[in-house]
């Protein structure tokens, strides 16, 4: 006869019976509370008393050391977070793609309104992967990595440079360095007709190391040098982040329209006021062309990376019509940010080029 056995029951062990358990957990809490108070009247009584919390005395332990505790990671934590509060993300301007902030020779460092006690901000030469070369902006002329330090612990600030300018009063004969650069109207005396046309204060240099540091999310500084004097090292350029927010808004616009944007085409950024009277037009509007100020650019879309404009509007053929597509697109955006209003011209293919659309931040509408 087979005989049935009852399921052997497991008998819960001590802590897993409901009133262990509940026991446990009051013990743990009160524990843990007793923790907390006792952690922060210690903390309360060696500031009195003029002592340095242990936090701050171990801030200098590289936060990437396995063996070293975080505390310097947490305070670097937030002094980045009052960066990109304070300077980058004003920095990236509306279409929060750009990627500089332009120093004026005698402007003050970039810091936030306060940083946490022990952390400071530096500026590093961009390329300089040991982090011991340390600047100040805008002390020294050139294109800086911003760094937060606290001590033996440092972090780079991503997605921002900021350039210092090279002033004006560096110019002799035209020239910086073996450059030439020329003149601008009205640099030697007189009032221009606005402070648009004001002569610059500064310019940015420009090594041949530099021409691809990306200033936006679709452009790099090289995309502004003027054409000519090619074996010349430093060059020298002028670029607004004004116009740098414009191009880039104008393609998050082409993008919202069914125009995807991988790649742009680039005519012409700055031109220096020499260059302008070779190669532009010295007379009459091209006398003060907006290109001379480093706030205007001739572009067009080249996702084919081919060297002439997309067909934009799939009619099957490159025409002036493509052009009046991105020009519908700056439209947009100088409606939606008139802060941005400026120049909008439409250039139809020519022998020399496919086509392509001028745009600038002069300040006022212009249109041909």
């Amino acid at each position: 006869m087979k005989v049935e056995l009852a399921p052997r029951v497991r008998r819960p062990r001590r802590l897993e019976r409901p009133g262990w358990r509940r026991a446990f957990d009051v013990s743990l809490a009160a524990v843990l509370a007793a923790y907390v108070v006792l952690w922060a009247w210690a903390v309360m009584d060696a500031v009195q008393r003029g002592a340095r919390p242990a936090i701050s005395a171990r801030i200098a332990t590289n936060p990437l050391d396995p063996s070293g505790p975080p505390e310097a990671a947490f305070l670097l934590d937030a002094a980045l977070r009052l960066l990109f509060r304070n300077i980058v993300e004003p920095a990236t301007g509306e279409s929060g793609a750009v990627r500089v902030v332009i120093a004026a020779p005698d402007s003050a460092p970039l810091t936030p309104d306060s940083l946490p006690e022990g952390v400071a901000i530096e500026y590093r030469a961009v390329g300089d992967t040991t982090m011991r070369d340390t600047a100040h902006v805008p002390g020294q002329p050139g294109i800086w990595d911003m760094v937060v330090s606290a001590r033996n612990a440092i972090r780079r600030v991503p997605n921002l440079r900021v350039i210092s300018l090279v002033p004006i009063s560096a110019k002799r004969g035209g020239y910086i360095g073996d450059y030439r650069v020329g003149n601008w109207p009205w640099e030697e005396g007189g009032t221009p007709r606005s402070p648009a046309y004001a002569p610059p204060r500064g310019l940015i240099p420009v090594h041949p190391e530099d021409v691809d540091i990306p200033v936006s999310t679709h452009f790099t500084l090289g995309d502004f040098l003027t054409k000519g004097q090619a074996d010349v090292w430093p060059k020298y350029v002028l670029l607004s982040p004004r116009l740098l927010d414009k191009l880039e808004l104008t393609i998050q616009q082409l993008e919202r329209m069914g125009h995807p944007v991988e790649n742009v085409g680039v005519i012409s950024g700055f031109r220096t006021p020499q260059y302008n009277e070779s190669g532009g037009d010295p007379s009459g509007r091209g006398a003060l062309s907006r290109h001379m100020y480093g706030d205007a650019m001739d572009f067009f879309i080249d996702n084919d990376g081919d060297g002439r404009m997309d067909d934009l509007d799939g009619n099957g053929r490159i025409d002036v019509n493509d052009a009046r597509v991105m020009a519908k697109a700056a439209e947009e955006v100088e409606r939606r940010y008139p802060k941005l209003v400026g120049g909008i011209g439409v250039y139809p293919p020519t022998g020399a080029h496919s086509g392509f659309i001028h745009v600038d931040t002069r300040g006022y509408r212009a249109r041909w």
